[in-house]
């Protein structure tokens, strides 16, 4: 058993059950964002959130101990991706990443924005042209030191 083993078995239960990751994430206590990423084998759970998705999900005691182990992040299995809706994201990126960077370090000097002090919200915004998907990135700015 590994943690990809308890990913596929929370997304089966969440499949069958007709679960969405939104109630899920009120029984946690959590966004439905940072849920969503704990299930999908990106974040590590407290022994509390463990438990509350192993009632969820069916999860017995030794998967919801995997739940804690902090996992290797990253899950895309292609350098480039393939799906379609990830890769419009790496397309994003590489076309406005450059202006980006520019704008950030321009807007707070030579530094990051965070992915560990970090929010994300999404949200359908409706429009009557079609609804848009409204994402906001929200990461704290990490300067660079001088040493």
């Amino acid at each position: 058993m590994n943690r990809n083993d308890i990913t596929e078995k929370i997304i089966t239960a969440k499949v069958s059950k007709g679960i969405s990751w939104e109630s899920v994430a009120k029984k946690v206590g959590q966004s439905k964002e940072w849920t969503t990423a704990l299930c999908l084998g990106q974040m590590t759970a407290t022994p509390e959130q463990a438990k509350v998705l192993g009632k969820i999900f069916g999860l017995s005691a030794e998967e919801q101990k995997w739940l804690q182990v902090v996992p290797y992040k990253g899950s895309l299995p292609t350098a480039v991706p393939t799906d379609p809706l990830i890769y419009r994201w790496y397309e994003i990126v590489n076309v406005y990443g450059t202006t980006i960077k520019e704008l950030i370090h321009e807007e707070f000097g030579d530094g990051i924005m965070s992915a560990i002090d970090f929010s994300m919200d999404i949200v359908r915004q409706p429009d009557p042209k079609g609804d848009r998907v409204n994402v906001v990135l929200s990461g704290k700015f990490l300067p660079y030191k001088q040493y």
